[in-house]
């Protein structure tokens, strides 16, 4: 345990920077899962609408330092191309 008055601030203060990032981890990993269930149902447009919201998410976290930002852009890339590969899968099954 800490002694010292700033050892202590400094153990409350990385107890919630610890509480907020495990949230804001979980926002983000609770909207790729939405998307990618969304796009397993063949419901491209509903996961359009949720993309936006995705990048939001990973941009925030990525400018606090809380993923890299190499990270971000990797899971913005796959999740866009995941979407636009199964709706031209389904364009070209539809015809």
């Amino acid at each position: 345990m800490p002694i010292t008055k700033s050892a202590k601030k400094a153990l409350r203060q990385g107890l919630k920077r610890k509480a907020r990032n495990l949230e804001k981890k979980e926002k983000i990993k609770s909207l790729i899962k939405q998307v990618k269930n969304l796009v397993s149902q063949q419901k491209i447009e509903e996961a359009k609408k949720i993309l936006p919201q995705v990048y939001k998410v990973l941009d925030k976290a990525a400018k606090t330092g809380l993923i890299k930002k190499n990270t971000a852009a990797r899971k913005k890339s796959r999740i866009t191309r995941l979407i636009s590969r199964t709706e031209s899968e389904t364009k070209n099954n539809n015809k």
